[in-house]
């Protein structure tokens, strides 16, 4: 038996200043209603509000990746992505999607299996889309075939293939990019 564990947000502080709402162009405040989560206006969001062009484009490619309808399920593209994180020390989107995944499954299972180390107590599902999403961020020769051999045979389809290579290989480039911007702390 794992332990449950319980996350805490982290909080993301910017190396460099975020745009300030009451100073932001029109160009920026109108970029800025494009959220990810179409929640907040975070300082990561302020941020990126630098340049309002790529923000917007950044953010309908990754709104449609973890958020459209259809396709692979939501808990297995949060999968992904905590999986990626994981790879790439991004604690936190790692904290983010491990929090959402277990928000959607309303289990935190998987997530102390990962938060432990210990993989073996994932169903046959969750460790292929894992190992998969692991093997892709640290090098994505790593994934071969027998991998997705392996995720078919645990009824993934040719589009839910589509939608999960997505989901991480948004976030290999999604937390590289958080990292140069700025870093994450408990609060």
């Amino acid at each position: 038996m794992i332990p449950q564990v319980t996350l805490k947000p982290l909080a993301w502080h910017p190396y460099i200043a975020p745009v300030a709402l009451i100073n932001a162009s029109a160009e920026q405040r109108e970029a800025m209603k494009i959220t990810p989560s179409n929640k907040k206006v975070s300082d990561y969001v302020r941020t990126l509000a630098h340049d309002p062009e790529s923000y917007v484009a950044r953010t309908l490619l990754f709104n449609a990746i973890m958020y459209v309808g259809g396709g692979l399920d939501r808990p297995d593209r949060e999968l992904g992505a905590l999986g990626a994180s994981i790879v790439n020390g991004c604690k936190f989107c790692a904290v983010v999607h491990a929090r959402r995944h277990a928000q959607l499954t309303q289990s935190t299972s998987l997530v102390s299996a990962l938060w432990f180390n210990r993989p073996e107590m994932l169903n046959p599902r969750e460790a292929a889309i894992y190992r998969f999403a692991c093997r892709l961020s640290v090098t994505p020769t790593e994934a071969t075939t027998e991998d997705i051999v392996a995720l078919k045979s645990v009824g993934l389809k040719e589009h839910d293939l589509i939608d999960l290579i997505h989901a991480i290989a948004i976030f290999g480039w999604a937390n590289r990019l958080m990292h140069v911007l700025g870093h994450a702390r408990v609060e």
